[in-house]
């Protein structure tokens, strides 16, 4: 069953979506599948991933990329090909389709009433099926 963790209290949402990005990379550099259906927010994640560390890089690429299949760090609009089914960070307001087929699913929620309120509405829709929750407040930092 996929294990789901909500991070809540981010000030800025991308920010804290590229700074767990880069410890989750350095801690434990397994794959990552970010959901980011908005190709502007995908475009602006990418450019924070290009500078998320002054010395090192976090290797990364659009899922339309031939290398997606070969990248630790794959962002997507969609979920139809996944290139694998490891850790899927959802960076949509809505519960992503297909999440079932993950190991692990993490939400990153900001204090945005726009982010927050659907977070919410996520929340209880895993607790409801009863996926097991892990619930995390990141207001002091990661």
């Amino acid at each position: 069953m996929t294990r789901i963790t909500f991070l809540h209290g981010a000030g800025h949402r991308l920010q804290a979506v590229a700074g767990w990005i880069a410890r989750r990379y350095t801690d434990s550099p397994g794959p990552i599948l970010v959901y980011i259906p908005d190709s502007e927010q995908g475009k602006h994640l990418d450019r924070l991933l290009w500078t998320q560390h002054a010395t090192g890089f976090l290797p990364h690429c659009h899922a339309t990329n031939d290398l997606a299949g070969e990248t630790p760090i794959v962002i997507a609009d969609n979920l139809d090909q996944p290139p694998h089914d490891a850790c899927l960070l959802n960076l949509s307001n809505e519960v992503p389709p297909g999440f079932s087929r993950f190991e692990e699913l993490v939400e990153i929620i900001s204090t945005e009433d726009e982010d927050k309120l659907p977070g919410r509405e996520r929340f209880r829709f895993y607790r409801e099926r009863g996926y097991p929750l892990e619930n995390r407040d990141i207001s002091g930092g990661l």
